[in-house]
């Protein structure tokens, strides 16, 4: 029995990505090599990260003047690169902190210049996305974080900026038309909607880069990446190459159009589920609601043992909600098959029927 995977991440991947990339562990390209035992200055190579930064480009519609990147390091790094590129020292940043991600960029930023923090949301455990803040113009940038994927909450609608903002979109890039030129900088961990983990994506507007006061350690130059196109060090070769191979995957799926509208059915009905079921309750505000990660409780936690046991029996794996959180988390990310969400769906409803007379 293939296993229904709810997992926050790493997560589902297309079948027919996991059996390229297994088929390619073994023998690449037909070259009686294996992919991970090839050179990345090989043409071979090559051609896959040239790939993959065309297939970004080309699903996510971005202009000429971003340049496209894959590195190390997670969304993590990112978290302090992002103000090493582009705080002056002793500048301010403002940032909103709407989840524990949001949180980690903001300590990282603290450790090189001011923070100010003009939106928070952590007075009702980040249930909700704040909204209708200022955004000062005369910090350095404007950082937020599109999904947060413990509590389940999504910004649907982005602010205007006047300043560049930066957007961590580590759990939702991939998964819904934005656009791009409302972004100064984008970086994502792959190992949601994209590839396993261990290469981070970022998306950058050439021109903000260099104008900081601050001297920058070379690999922490977001310009030596985009001077050497991400290969400054080896690069993590796996980890690129199936990230390519699901943006394959979605552009010949149809591409942003087509995924956004089966991510929005997926959440939809089990929203609605959520919603109807005596015995649920979801954990985020209605309107900020995450198409990504839906996080719920059982009302009666004795009801829980029960209910493990028969997604266990079902194989629904990866169900069990963040312990900051408790409950369950169902991460409904692009390589979810509606089938999977109806399958839990179908358990929630059996759940109901055993116990409400």
């Amino acid at each position: 029995m293939k296993k229904h995977n709810f997992s926050a991440g790493p997560c589902i991947l297309p079948d027919e990505v996991l059996k390229e990339s297994a088929s390619s562990i073994i023998n690449f390209n037909n070259l009686d090599l294996s992919l991970i035992e090839i050179s990345h200055r090989s043409k071979p190579f090559i051609e896959v990260i040239d790939e993959a930064k065309s297939l970004v480009r080309k699903i996510l519609n971005v202009p000429k003047n971003y340049s496209i990147l894959f590195l190390q390091g997670g969304a993590s790094l990112e978290f302090l690169m992002v103000p090493m590129n582009l705080m002056d020292i002793n500048g301010t940043a403002v940032y909103t902190n709407t989840g524990t991600w949001a949180n980690k960029a903001i300590i990282e930023a603290k450790k090189l210049g001011n923070v100010n923090i003009i939106a928070n949301s952590s007075d009702k455990n980040y249930s909700y996305i704040p909204k209708d803040f200022i955004i000062p113009e005369d910090a350095n940038y404007f950082h937020c974080t599109s999904n947060n994927t413990i509590y389940g909450t999504q910004i649907k609608k982005f602010p205007k900026c006047k300043i560049p903002m930066v957007c961590d979109m580590s759990s939702d890039i991939f998964s819904r038309k934005i656009d791009i030129n409302k972004f100064d900088l984008i970086y994502a961990g792959a190992q949601k909607n994209m590839g396993p983990a261990g290469t981070t994506l970022v998306i950058v507007k050439d021109e903000i880069l260099g104008k900081n006061n601050r001297d920058i350690p070379t690999m922490l130059d977001y310009r030596t990446h985009i001077n050497k196109e991400s290969m400054f060090n080896t690069p993590p070769v796996f980890a690129i190459y199936v990230s390519m191979l699901t943006l394959r995957w979605l552009d010949k799926l149809g591409g942003i159009d087509t995924i956004e509208k089966r991510n929005i059915e997926k959440a939809k009905i089990l929203y609605k589920e959520i919603d109807r079921n005596e015995l649920f309750v979801g954990t985020a505000e209605i309107e900020d609601r995450s198409n990504m990660n839906i996080c719920f409780l059982l009302k009666e936690n004795k009801l829980e043992k029960k209910f493990n046991k028969m997604c266990d029996e079902k194989g629904i794996s990866g169900i069990i909600g963040h312990r900051s959180v408790g409950g369950y988390r169902a991460s409904i990310y692009n390589a979810m098959p509606i089938e999977s969400v109806k399958e839990l769906i179908n358990l929630m409803k059996k759940l109901e029927d055993e116990n409400i007379s």
